[in-house]
């Protein structure tokens, strides 16, 4: 089985918002500004944009499969909107893994249906839900309750909105570094000053966040044993201290340091 963690990190479709609204001959900046002081009086204070609204600017995947784990991100910062998402897709019709993500149900998933739409996007893996290969019908990527694509946010809350946690405080409480490096309200600002990398990294390490969660899971519900478990942990770590990677490194430490984490991984 081949398991994709995924998480992405967006910007405000400024093109988008050109289009919607009178904003002919503003610059970026201000054409952000005012969708957000728009948000804001429409919302009370809110200015998180609805979702159509948003452009994606990295998708970023932590998967395992055979005896491989692996973390990359599609996107490097100038590449095409549409390549990143069709690749995503396209690693969809290949592998057909099981999605993993925190809240991918009520955020990433419906921004990539979006973006896809907007820029003719094929993905026909994705969306099978038995017309063609029976056994979609019984578990498919769509429907709230099946398993090919879990949302642990959703699951964990037993479907109940009210129950929904953030997942900074759950991998946290977990014995997991939490979130590093920056908060995706920064993640506009950080590309408009040319940090694409620390975005990159940041959308990394909560797939890797997302990816322990996941695994603590499998424990709980039994998928693993505790010794399954701790080889899963192992292969990450092993995995994380090969990497020539500043932020890899620098989350593996934070891991290994926080006060549960040896007892919670044997």
């Amino acid at each position: 089985m081949t398991i994709f963690v995924f998480d992405i990190e967006t910007v405000p479709d400024l093109d988008g918002l050109r289009r919607l609204h009178d904003f002919a001959g503003l610059d970026d900046a201000s054409v952000a500004e005012a969708a957000l002081a728009m948000r804001r009086q429409e919302t009370g204070g809110s200015d998180f944009l609805k979702l159509h609204l948003h452009r994606v600017a990295v998708i970023s995947i932590a998967m395992r499969s055979g005896d491989r784990f692996r973390v990359w991100s599609l996107g490097e910062g100038g590449d095409d909107e549409a390549d990143v998402i069709q690749r995503f897709y396209d690693g969809i019709d290949r592998f057909t893994p099981t999605l993993v993500s925190w809240n991918g149900s009520g955020f990433d998933l419906p921004v990539l249906h979006y973006r896809a739409m907007f820029h003719g996007i094929s993905a026909p893996r994705y969306w099978e839900t038995g017309a063609t290969e029976q056994s979609f019908r019984w578990n498919n990527y769509l429907n709230r309750f099946h398993e090919r694509h879990t949302d642990l946010m959703d699951m964990l809350a037993g479907f109940q909105p009210r129950a929904n946690a953030p997942l900074d405080e759950i991998a946290t409480l977990c014995g997991f570094p939490g979130k590093m490096g920056m908060s995706g309200g920064q993640v506009f600002e950080a590309i408009r000053q040319g940090d694409f990398a620390g975005v990159r990294d940041y959308c990394e390490t909560d797939v890797l966040n997302t990816y322990l969660v996941w695994l603590r899971f499998q424990l709980f519900r039994g998928h693993l044993d505790r010794a399954g478990y701790a080889r899963e942990c192992a292969l990450v770590r092993d995995t994380l201290a090969a990497e020539g990677r500043e932020h890899l490194h620098a989350f593996l430490e934070a891991w290994e340091s926080h006060p549960l984490e040896h007892g919670a991984d044997v």
